[in-house]
């Protein structure tokens, strides 16, 4: 059975070149190991594989929040039996937070989910933040502690994020924020000012 590998970018190419934005926009530093706990996450299971190349803690004023470059692995075996190994590298922002929201996804929402809504509602709304309901789509295992995590300094943040196609999930008190796709420098330092607003604001 022939295995063939396709990668997107390269370590030396797209990590440091992110790197080298960020490093003008914020104090970063190396973490060193550190276990981030990346099985968590749903946005991980469905590769084939995944590993944490390297991470990059934003030190501010109140707590820290980190910067994570991710290599991802999808395998898919076509019909004459060749697997095929797709590799990605992946650029994710990571903070703590001091309130347990549960299990929580955040992303823009579509006109299909204002379908699905209207026959399975299962979306999180909040009737007093309108702008934010209708432009985000909000699911949680807790409704509850989702709701008095998801406070307005939250969701002001959410909503002042400059890209349209990251998603946010929280597992408990960790929250992830990125996208399953290769990104552009200028996208990490918008998910680093995220991050380093909500530890900031989340108190």
């Amino acid at each position: 059975m022939e295995l063939t590998t396709d990668i997107t970018g390269s370590h030396n190419d797209s990590f440091s070149e992110t790197y080298q934005l960020l490093k003008q926009e914020f104090a970063i530093e190396p973490t060193g190991y550190i276990d981030f706990q990346l099985n968590n996450f749903e946005v991980f299971k469905q590769y084939s594989s995944f590993e944490l190349q390297s991470s990059y803690v934003i030190n501010t004023e109140n707590d820290r929040c980190y910067i994570l470059f991710i290599e991802a692995c999808v395998k898919s075996q076509s019909t004459t039996g060749e697997i095929t190994e797709h590799r990605e590298n992946q650029t994710w922002g990571l903070a703590y937070l001091k309130h347990n929201l549960g299990r929580v996804k955040i992303r823009r929402e579509t006109f299909t989910d204002k379908l699905f809504e209207l026959v399975f509602p299962l979306e999180i709304d909040f009737k007093e933040d309108k702008a934010f309901s209708n432009t985000f789509y909000v699911l949680a295992n807790d409704k509850p502690k989702a709701i008095a995590g998801i406070t307005r300094d939250f969701r002001n943040a959410v909503m002042d994020i400059r890209e349209d196609d990251l998603i946010i999930e929280v597992a408990d008190h960790t929250l992830l924020i990125g996208n399953r796709k290769p990104i552009t420098g200028q996208k990490a330092i918008h998910m680093a000012e995220f991050v380093t607003r909500l530890v900031e604001i989340c108190d």
